[in-house]
This record gives structure tokens, sequence and C-alpha cells, in this order.
């Protein structure tokens, strides 16, 4: 092995362990006490998207709301303010949805135009269920795939640490009250696949050193671990850095209906990042060392 080990990660595994084990914790207690703040496309409610044809004020459009009579609604703006989003939390009438669109036209003139979506508490709740069903799945998935590819410890190793990766995102959206969407569920699972992409290339790595490694002690096999984080460091490192520029772009200069889909996928690829290097090979380590401790033991016993 002739890569320098600039940084042991593998001896320092307790600190990543317990600072994953704080975040989880404070995202479970944030879970309980306060929820996730669901948009429409998980929660009853309608949404009225507009396009307006010409620059307003968000206040202009609360303002034109609010003297129709109707409470309970978030107005979010886009497209250079040319286009407008209210969504009401609970379910509108044809005569309420009208009465808007009519102000709307009467307000901005005859090149509005608009589209309603409404979902009811049935519909929000069969769409929360089969988006825990996909998050499963994806992990299920990926866990046949690692272990057929590789080794029941590595898929273990990785499960964990993808699993761990998609709560990061809703402990996240959660502590900091981010509004929950269907992009954000697309952000989640595709957080899964860029995150077992970085957690494989490692792994191979390790699995191609150990061709080549004598393993005694448990310092031979951190070493060996070390060496391949460090190998396979910098293809990591640019891979994640590509992909986070173009999210970070995305959330600065992108729509308003985009930009939270955006900083999911920041918080999703930083935590890829971190749990690939820090937590899966960790786990890795420690289950491989059992296996080990085992051999050590039997050829003692001859």
């Amino acid at each position: 092995m002739n890569s320098k080990i600039h940084f042991d990660f593998v001896k320092h595994r307790n600190k990543f362990f317990a600072f994953s084990i704080l975040v989880t914790i404070v995202g479970i207690i944030t879970l309980i006490a306060a929820g996730m703040h669901f948009g429409v496309d998980f929660k009853a409610g309608t949404t009225i998207d507009a396009s307006l044809g010409q620059s307003t004020e968000k206040q202009q459009v609360e303002k034109l709301v609010s003297d129709e009579g109707f409470e309970g609604y978030v107005v979010t703006m886009g497209a250079n303010n040319e286009r407008t989003s209210v969504r009401f939390d609970e379910i509108l009438g044809d005569a309420d949805i009208k009465k808007i669109q009519t102000a709307l036209t009467a307000k901005y003139g005859d090149k509005v135009s608009t589209e309603v979506n409404t979902v009811s508490a049935d519909m929000a709740t069969e769409m929360g269920v089969k988006a825990i069903y996909a998050v499963l799945i994806a992990a299920a998935a990926i866990c046949i795939y690692v272990t057929i590819r590789f080794e029941w410890r590595f898929a273990i190793a990785a499960i964990i640490a993808i699993l761990y990766d998609a709560f990061f995102v809703v402990a996240m959206f959660a502590i900091f009250r981010f509004e929950v969407d269907l992009p954000f569920l697309a952000a989640v699972l595709t957080t899964i696949g860029y995150s077992i992409n970085d957690k494989i290339v490692i792994f191979d790595r390790v699995r191609e050193n150990m061709r080549f490694a004598k393993l005694r002690t448990d310092n031979d096999l951190a070493d060996l671990i070390n060496h391949s984080i460090w190998q396979t460091m910098a293809r990591n490192v640019y891979t994640v850095l590509t992909v986070l520029i173009a999210a970070v772009c995305l959330m600065i200069f992108g729509s308003e209906s985009i930009k939270l889909f955006a900083l999911a996928k920041v918080f999703g690829l930083t935590s890829g990042a971190y749990s690939s290097v820090c937590i899966a090979t960790a786990l890795w380590f420690l289950l491989r060392r059992n296996k080990l401790g085992a051999t050590k033991k039997v050829a003692a016993a001859k």
C-alpha cells in the first residue's frame, strides 16, 4: 500500500459514531415533538399556481387573497416574481377557486393563467405511506445488491449508513421546518443512489487491498481501511463536489419550486460523503474485526 494516511478515520470512529447518534436523537425528538412541515403533496389542501404575465410583489398577492376573505394560506413567488403559488390548508370548493381566479385576472389582466391542484386527506395519507415504502424498498434492493457483489458485512455497513443519510435529510428538514413535498422525496431517493456509489467505491478498494494484505491484528485491518479510504479520496471528493456545485447553483438561481429539492440534495450529498468515509467503513471494521478475533481463537485452539 503506497498511499499516505493523512488522518486515521478508524481511530476516531467513536467520535463519528457519537456525532451521528446525537444528530439522530435530535432528529427523532424533533419529529416526535413537532413532526414534519408537510406540503400540500402530503396533507389535504388546495394549491393555486398562477402565471401572471408581469412582475409583482408577494405582499400584493397576499393582500389580494386576504381581501377576498381567505385565511390559512401561504404565498410563494417564482420566475422573476411573474409566477405565484397560493397554498391553502383546506380543500377549496369550485366557487372559492373561481373567486381567486377572477381576482387575479382583474388585478393582472387577461394573460393570467392558473393551475389548481387539490389533495384529499386519503390521498395525502396514501402518498405518505408510499413515500416510506419507496425508501425502504430502495434500501432493501441496495442491501441485496451489495450482498451479492461483496459480502453481508459490507451490506450491513452500507445499509446502516444509507439509512442514516436518508434520515439526516429528514431530520434537517424537520429541525429547520422546511416544507416536505414530492420533490423532497425525489431528493431523498437520489441521495440514496449517490450515497451507495461512494460506499461501493471505497468497499471495492478495500476488497482489492485485502487480496494482498496479511491481516493478523486489528491494527492491520485499520491500516488497510485507512489506506483504502485515502486511495479513493480524490475520486470521491471530485464526484461529490461536481454534483454539490450543481445542487448549490440550483438552490441559489433556481425557481422557488426547486430550491428545497436542491437544498435536500445538498444535505444528502454532504451526509453521504461523510457517512461513506466515517460511518460505513468503521462499521465494517467492527464486523470484520469480530471475524478476525474468531479466526485467532480457532488458530490458538489448534
